[in-house]
């Protein structure tokens, strides 16, 4: 059976490619996912990939991720980065492993941006990579839980 790991984008993710490119890049979503459905097979890992604008979906997917007893998560939470307790909390609540992701350098920007309460229950944040981080996450993820990539 394949180890799936879960993929969450947050609000406003949807216009990657779109909004703010000197800030986010030109590459899309559908390059995210693609990205990650890539990174994860190398590792023998199914990326499930979900973008949504709403906080209490999020929750929700958190919870989906334990109870199909993912082997891990990877959260870009957007603005609900700085702003959800209730994130937090259902990350703490599932352990399950978690990696935040920030495409932008957050702390090169408003300082409201600077606290996440999804980085305090996450073991990594990353930011500044551009949709890179989302591989880089992977990487991190895999040799979290111990897999090696496959040749």
């Amino acid at each position: 059976m394949t180890k799936t790991i879960y993929v969450l984008n947050g609000p406003n993710l949807n216009l990657l490619g779109t909004r703010e490119p000197d800030i986010y890049g030109h590459h899309t979503l559908a390059d995210v996912e693609a990205l990650c459905r890539e990174t994860a097979a190398r590792f023998g890992l199914e990326a499930v990939c979900h973008q949504t604008n709403r906080e209490g979906e999020i929750v929700d997917l958190i919870h989906e991720a334990a109870k199909k007893q993912a082997a891990g998560l990877i959260i870009n939470g957007g603005g609900y980065s700085h702003t959800s307790v209730a994130i937090h909390d259902a990350i703490v609540g599932v352990q399950i492993p978690t990696v935040e992701v920030h495409v932008s350098n957050v702390y090169a920007r408003e300082r409201f941006r600077h606290q996440s309460f999804i980085a305090k229950a996450a073991f990594a944040t990353l930011c500044g990579f551009g949709i890179e981080g989302y591989r880089l996450a992977i990487l991190g993820l895999a040799a979290r839980i111990g897999l090696a990539a496959k040749t």
